[in-house]
């Protein structure tokens, strides 16, 4: 990975609170766990900024390299690595996303 597209990567987390690297973008994602981890934001209510990694081949490997993970999504909280859209899911079912969030200082929606 080029040091140009790990300090992308770097920067795009060190200023957003929440970071989704994923297939697609928010409003129209390309596969089916992108879908699945936005779904959970959203109904969560977090303001999240999505990088999306098919626009651009460097930061989709460079994403991978970067976390030492394999797939996409990957979803990052105040710079840390959380996970793909199995260890989302399970979090968000347990509570744990949620507590993390709240932890972590980012804005939930009050459940319905």
């Amino acid at each position: 990975m080029s040091e140009t597209v790990k300090q992308q990567i770097q920067n795009v987390i060190d200023t957003n609170p929440v970071t989704l690297f994923m297939k697609g973008d928010a409003d129209f994602p390309q596969c089916g766990f992108s879908a699945r981890v936005v779904q959970i934001l959203e109904h969560l209510g977090v303001p999240f900024k999505s990088v999306n990694v098919l626009a651009d081949a460097g930061i989709r490997q460079g994403i991978k390299d970067f976390s030492n993970w394999p797939t996409i999504p990957q979803l990052y909280i105040k710079g840390e690595f959380i996970g793909g859209c199995d260890i989302v899911t399970e979090m968000y079912q347990s509570g744990e996303l949620q507590t993390l969030l709240k932890e972590k200082n980012i804005p939930l929606k009050a459940a319905s």
